[in-house]
């Protein structure tokens, strides 16, 4: 787009020139689809640390993106015995990247690196409620901004609901249903929202 036509668009508060700043609902889908692999991998993650939680406080627990970078899981876990359980955890990442993001038909894949606060009170809420352990329900939240750099600049904030099935393993530990998990909610980049409506 020229300097001109791209002058009339601002004049028209539109939001077509460029892609350096978070101001469209597009935007906001390809911040999303770069977070996309990592939710899977936080819950899963989730489960490890409440299988091998022996105190309030589960094992941090962390894996590698695709490409580059650190997600780790922290946080607390209700004990005792009953069948109902909450956890409460924090979402960290490090240099984050799970490759390029495929967007489509004729589209250019992008690259975009997340990174959370380093202060953990600071880091995105991970809440997960377990129902009828071990062959039951599970619900949760996600809820938090992370920054980025790359192909897109500045942060993307989720705000995501999800529900899923639960299962025994045969050990005595708990897994998640896979392709039980649906998650909803939005992921929003400066002006831009992207709703997000996804079964993991």
């Amino acid at each position: 787009m020229t300097a001109v036509a791209c002058s009339l668009f601002l004049s028209l508060g539109l939001t077509a020139c460029g892609d350096d700043e978070l101001n469209s609902d597009e935007q906001a889908r390809r911040a999303y689809l770069g977070l996309d692999p990592s939710v899977g991998k936080a819950l899963q993650l989730g489960f490890i640390g409440f299988n091998s939680a022996s105190t309030a406080n589960i094992p941090p627990q962390s894996t590698t993106g695709a490409v580059s970078g650190t997600l780790l899981v922290t946080g607390q876990v209700d004990q005792g015995s009953s069948a109902n359980k909450g956890m409460r955890l924090r979402i960290g990442m490090t240099g984050y990247s799970d490759g390029e993001i495929i967007l489509g038909g004729d589209e250019d894949p992008v690259n975009i690196t997340y990174t959370s606060s380093t202060d953990t009170a600071a880091q995105p809420e991970f809440t997960l409620q377990l129902r009828g352990i071990p062959d039951g329900t599970f619900t949760g939240t996600l809820k938090g901004p992370f920054q980025m750099t790359g192909d897109l600049e500045g942060s993307v904030t989720l705000d995501l609901a999800l529900t899923g099935e639960i299962e025994p393993d045969g050990t005595g530990q708990v897994l998640r249903t896979t392709g039980s998990t649906h998650v909803t909610g939005t992921a929003t980049s400066s002006d831009g929202v992207y709703t997000v409506d996804v079964t993991l």
